[in-house]
């Protein structure tokens, strides 16, 4: 191999390039479940699904997450006495602003204009938390579940920036997926 001036690489670049070529045919050997990824190629590239041939349907998704804020916290937020102001009035409206993001954050996830974004943030007293759950709905050729999760995600991380002064010890946890309906893989639910 010769660079572009004829002179013959060092042979640092020759060994890289044939560890390059060494896994770009390890690469073209995936086994079936790589190969299944909706999201990488068959060479094993990451590429973003072209949705263009789905048909429209209705798609919904509901997600849920819990803010664990420790007595002081979740004490001040329940009586409206943060500093910043109301705590889960502003955490529900950054939760539907990040469903409308998901793109921007998430790079392969289509731009799509959701039909209806709901977040119910619930105060537990039985261990100081908040719990937060999001309803993503779309007619749309793609599924809702990432927008979903970056409701529920974006409103816990906004609980935490509001109650970070009173308590640092403030934990986000169990974010994960409940239900979703609707598209070619149809009905999932996580207790099902």
């Amino acid at each position: 191999m010769e660079l572009i001036f004829g002179e013959t690489p060092p042979s640092s670049v020759m060994d890289s390039t044939s560890q390059t070529q060494e896994s770009q045919v390890t690469t073209s050997r995936l086994d079936e479940s790589q190969q299944s990824l909706s999201h990488v190629d068959v060479c094993g590239q990451v590429s973003m699904v072209d949705i263009s041939s789905k048909a429209d349907s209705k798609r919904v998704a509901v997600a849920g997450c819990r803010v664990l804020l420790g007595k002081k916290a979740f004490d001040l937020v329940a009586a409206n006495q943060i500093a910043k102001g109301d705590v889960l009035a502003v955490a529900k409206i950054a939760g539907i602003s990040g469903a409308k993001q998901t793109s921007n954050l998430i790079p392969l996830c289509h731009n799509i204009g959701l039909t209806y974004v709901q977040l119910d943030l619930t105060l537990n007293g039985k261990d100081c938390s908040v719990d937060i759950e999001g309803e993503v709905a779309i007619t749309g050729k793609t599924g809702v579940e990432m927008e979903a999760m970056t409701a529920v995600t974006v409103a816990g991380l906004t609980i935490y920036d509001m109650c970070k002064a009173v308590s640092k010890d403030i934990s986000i946890t169990n974010i994960h997926l409940k239900h979703k309906s609707g598209g070619k893989s149809g009905h999932w639910s996580k207790n099902s």
